[in-house]
């Protein structure tokens, strides 16, 4: 599969603790961090959980 761009663009502030975690484990601290993650299943559920607090484009 291909790769996909994911950036932080709300804080998570005030959000459940697990879509915090899910921020974490997406690797994203900051807010505009980007990370290249591969397009995945797993990575395409945690990215539907938090789809409100970032953006997604494809590499």
């Amino acid at each position: 599969m291909g790769q996909i761009k994911v950036t932080l663009k709300r804080s998570s502030i005030g959000f459940a603790k697990d879509q915090k975690e899910t921020l974490r484990a997406l690797g994203l601290r900051r807010l505009h961090q980007s990370v290249i993650k591969e397009d995945n299943p797993s990575i395409r559920g945690m990215i539907h959980k938090v789809k409100h607090l970032v953006e997604v484009e494809e590499v």
